[in-house]
């Protein structure tokens, strides 16, 4: 058991074949060598094997909560949900905010680990530190929003208020690969198909109704000196300050018109990088702004919820009236992203704004990722000026009308297009012979920041343990925004190192588990501060940024043992050999990846990806029987 403040020490264990549950505590020293969320969630899905079959009921699926989950540490309401991917085959965790990771704390637990597979869909109900499988087949077949308002009524909750539903789709019942979770507040474990995983397991939704206090801390001294100073430096910072920071005002789409601005905005699935590029080059009526946060906030925001302990509120709930087909769609959807929008939207070849809208809310409810699912279509949008679908169906670039559709047919899987685009880039790729046009690294596609504008997010996409992501390690921070100090975006020298660095660090604040954009104001000193009061341990800076290390170190020892190596540590072809399609600074650059990986391979420790031996004891990590890895030079990897 863990002695720590901050967790509750109850985990559960639900065996879905068998229709079990059993609870168990946290072992401390797990508690303080992977500090929880997405640290102690990944060494679950270790200790569960390397080569389980994603699909199959062995793979587990956990959902996390870290020791500052719901305390009064601010930003403090995400919830990490962690298993083996069925996109790519890498472990992976996604993240999603609003009040489920508090609430499943206040539930009395600090994570819940699903294994085997339903024989009729389920879903979990938790309260009081009990879990109660309860039947879900009247559910199964319905949208996000429908079953979260049938569930709602089933246990006479009300979400909003104690009430969280983490939802799956039909997106994740016809197991599209990057199906996802969906909460009560359409906040989604986007990334890496965690909704498929949860398909596969026939578990429909986990409801968690919460019923005690928030946990204090060990320390409250310790703990308050950390808060007041995070406190202060977020209302300080330029990006955070409620009410008058870039995110607070804008969201994250406050990013469009400042990747536009900079050649950083991946346009047509990546053959340009901006829209203006595009319009220049073709001709055609696009232009990056009508799809800003500016524009947005001007004409369709309706509110701006928050999510637990949060004074940014960086969600902007939008709400729009669009004609489809005949049909007049009223639309209020939370929240317009910027991730959303450039997959949607110029990546595919156009910016109607309330288009966007209609097709982020279309994602949501079918439980399919946003990124993925714009990404896929401009792939397929693209194949098809080429001539390699014509015998499954084609779509045009731009077309709205037929992406709206399209998002639902890909959902159920209704149509050999749709079936087609539901399997992922990487087996679309194999299937038809395009791999020229897939944005994708490890099987997932990059998010909206073009890697030979932002040479970080070149190295970043590269490394990744789960797939190109941004989230790993956010190097934009110093590229775009200058924190902690400003670095050239078009230099790669140097960025392997910062990768690294940025990978740590999310490392840690998605263990606790918080929001990133607390480090667009805090520092390592404020989570060590806020950290040791609320366990009550004693930890220096550089014990924590060790801690990172490990979890990352260890998501890539799972990886090496999963087949995945320094050959997989790669980018599309487009991005190393096409110059940037734009002026001044930016004119010709591409990314220098094969340069940046040496420099973060040595920063790392690690040899052509794999991780030797020497550097997993140097870092704890233990090395059991039959995993792959030899006693000599640690280069040895397992079967994929």
């Amino acid at each position: 058991m863990t002695t720590l403040g901050g967790f509750q020490d109850r985990v559960g264990r639900i065996d879905l074949s068998e229709g079990t549950v059993d609870y168990e505590s946290i072992d401390d020293e797990d508690a303080e060598k992977y500090i929880g969320a997405r640290g102690l969630g990944v060494k679950y899905v270790f200790e569960q094997g390397t080569d389980v079959d994603p699909l199959g009921p062995d793979n587990l699926l956990a959902f996390m909560n870290g020791p500052l989950s719901g305390t009064q540490t601010t930003m403090s309401g995400r919830i990490a949900v962690c298993t083996k991917s069925p996109l790519t085959g890498t472990v992976t965790d996604s993240h999603h905010g609003g009040w489920s990771g508090a609430r499943l704390k206040w539930a009395g637990f600090d994570g819940l680990l699903f294994e085997g597979q339903a024989d009729d869909p389920v879903y979990a109900y938790v309260e009081d530190g009990e879990v109660e499988l309860r039947d879900a087949s009247h559910l199964w077949g319905t949208g996000v929003h429908e079953t979260r308002d049938t569930i709602e009524e089933d246990v006479e909750g009300e979400y909003g208020k104690s009430l969280s539903i983490m939802a799956i789709g039909p997106g994740g019942e016809n197991q599209v690969k990057y199906a996802c979770i969906v909460n009560e507040d359409d906040r989604a474990s986007g990334r890496g198909g965690t909704g498929c995983v949860m398909g596969s397991k026939n578990l429909k939704a986990v409801v968690v109704k919460s019923t005690t206090d928030m946990p204090q801390p060990a320390d409250p001294e310790t703990f308050q000196e950390g808060h007041q100073q995070a406190m202060q430096a977020i209302t300080e910072s330029e990006v955070t300050a409620p009410n008058e920071g870039g995110l607070s005002m804008y969201g994250t789409n406050v990013l469009m018109n400042v990747g536009e601005e900079m050649d950083g905005l991946p346009t047509k699935n990546g053959r340009y990088t901006s829209t203006g590029s595009m319009r220049e080059a073709e001709g055609v009526d696009i232009d990056a702004e009508r799809v800003s946060g500016e524009n947005v906030r001007e004409n369709i925001l309706v509110d701006e919820p928050t999510c637990h302990s949060c004074p940014v509120a960086c969600k902007k709930e939008v709400e729009v009236d669009y004609m489809h087909k005949g049909e007049d769609m009223n639309v209020r959807m939370e929240s317009y992203e910027y991730e959303s929008a450039y997959a949607l939207g110029p990546n595919s070849g156009h910016t109607d704004r309330d288009a966007v809208a209609v097709m982020i809310d279309r994602c949501n409810d079918m439980g399919i990722d946003t990124i993925e699912a714009g990404n896929m279509l401009a792939m397929a949008m693209e194949m098809s000026e080429e001539g390699k679908l014509e015998d499954v169906g084609e779509i045009e670039w731009g077309d709205t009308e037929t992406m709206i559709d399209m998002l639902e047919q890909i959902g159920h899987r209704d149509g050999d297009l749709a079936d087609l685009l539901a399997e992922g880039a990487r087996r679309i790729a194999e299937a038809r012979d395009a791999a020229d046009n897939s944005l994708a690294v490890k099987g997932q596609t990059i998010p909206a920041y073009d890697p030979r504008a932002l040479k970080g997010m070149g190295i970043g996409y590269a490394t990744s343990n789960r797939g190109a992501c941004h989230l790993r390690g956010y190097t934009p921070a110093a590229e775009i925004l200058g924190i902690p100090e400003p670095v050239d975006p078009y230099e790669w020298e140097g960025k392997g190192e910062l990768t690294a660095a940025f990978q740590d660090l999310h490392a840690i604040s998605d263990s606790f588990d918080i929001c990133k954009f607390n480090a667009f104001a805090e520092g390592i000193e404020e989570y060590v501060l806020q950290y040791n009061g609320m366990t009550g341990r004693d930890v220096t800076e550089e014990d924590l940024l060790e801690a990172g290390e490990r979890i990352y170190t260890l998501e890539r020892y799972y990886n090496n043992l999963a087949g995945f190596d320094g050959e997989d540590d790669s980018l599309p072809d487009r991005f190393l050999e096409d110059g940037i399609r734009g002026q001044g600074a930016s004119e010709d650059e591409y990314c220098e990846l094969e340069e940046m990986k040496a420099e973060y391979y040595d920063h790392r420790g690690w040899v052509d990806g794999v991780v030797p031996d020497e550097k997993l004891a140097d870092l704890g990590i233990e090395i059991g029987p039959g995993t792959g890895v030899s006693n000599g030079a640690g280069t040895a990897v397992g079967d994929d």
